[in-house]
């Protein structure tokens, strides 16, 4: 099990956090500058086109999230970001500079959390966080960074004897170890305990508040609406919506939705269904029918006759506001953490 992490009740002023980046005067989010540009990117592997000329930017002090289905290109074009790949055409630009002419001088300046981080396993913790820190030419005290991610217990523990949400918190300090300016987490909180998931929320919203900016890929819809400012849905190399978590769900125009278990030998015809009144769309998710609905009264009485009318029966009926994972399977046909 991961050790604990420091509470908020030992810790009230989190003094571990002048670890991050250093806090600075913050310009309305209409004037702050942009952290990452990107313009027409495009990827392929032989004919599988992974990123299809995307466009979108990234204030400085926000928290930008990439969503997106396994496959859809979202790793892809982080990792291009990263500079750890070269895109086939178009444009990136990291805090004002470019891979190609200033890759030295990005690095000193960004984070980096990657998805699956392979450590050397024969180092202790704070071996590995002493390593890392000796890549930089300014950077944080390496106690602080293991305060910060709840690993000072642990910092003459060998990397190979940690657990998983260990060696997952270690990857995040050694992302932090240079107080970036911009901080890549590829589903940073996958394996942690619910304690050290909700402390990377606080560090991600205090790096924020200091004026550092955030690209995070998360396989949880929760974590999407409450650390990203502004959402890119990617999938098939493509950008098929963006914009804040609260205009993205508005965008379903939906009231509520309405998720049905048909009985068993009870057949529904989809196109019947679209047809009620206050029902705005139909879809199929493994043994239910979804239903998103403009007037939830009036759909339900409908509903309600309708069966009555077929004589067919249900095995549950429920219904919810809308959610992220809603739109997003709208749009992808997939949840987030389908495989």
């Amino acid at each position: 099990m991961p050790s604990a992490l420091p509470t908020s009740a030992s810790r009230p002023t989190l003094p571990s956090m002048s670890v991050l980046t250093r806090e600075s005067a913050q310009p309305a989010d209409s004037m702050k500058a942009i952290a990452v540009r990107v313009s027409g990117l495009t990827k392929r592997y032989g004919d599988l086109v992974a990123v299809g000329g995307i466009d979108f930017e990234v204030r400085q002090g926000t928290c930008m999230g990439i969503l997106g289905p396994n496959g859809a290109g979202k790793t892809t074009t982080i990792e291009i970001l990263e500079g750890l790949k070269q895109p086939d055409s178009g444009e990136v630009e990291v805090l004002g500079r470019s891979w190609a002419q200033d890759a030295e001088a990005i690095r000193e300046r960004i984070g980096v959390q990657l998805q699956e981080t392979v450590l050397t396993e024969k180092m202790t913790v704070e071996e590995t966080v002493r390593l890392f820190r000796s890549f930089y030419a300014r950077g944080a005290d390496c106690s602080d960074v293991l305060e910060l991610v709840g690993l000072t217990e642990k910092r003459a523990a060998r990397v190979g004897d940690l657990s998983g949400g260990q060696k997952q918190r270690l990857a995040l300090g050694c992302a932090l170890v240079n107080e970036p300016e911009l901080l890549f987490l590829d589903e940073p909180t996958t394996g942690l305990d619910p304690q050290a998931r909700r402390r990377v929320w606080e560090i991600v919203s205090e790096l924020k508040r200091k004026g550092g900016t955030v690209i995070l890929t998360t396989h949880y819809m929760d974590e999407a609406e409450v650390l990203a400012d502004e959402l890119v849905i990617v999938d098939h190399g493509s950008i098929v919506t963006r914009g804040t978590p609260k205009d993205i769900i508005a965008g379903l125009e939906a009231e509520s939705v309405v998720s049905l278990v048909p009985a068993e030998g009870a057949v529904f015809d989809d196109g019947e269904l679209g047809a009620l009144a206050g029902v705005s769309e139909v879809r199929r998710e493994a043994d239910s029918i979804v239903l998103s609905v403009s007037d939830t009264q009036r759909a339900i009485g409908a509903l309600y006759q309708f069966l009555a009318r077929e004589g067919l029966e249900l095995l549950d009926l429920h219904t919810h506001r809308p959610t992220l994972e809603d739109v997003f399977v709208s749009l992808t046909g997939h949840h987030l953490r389908d495989d």
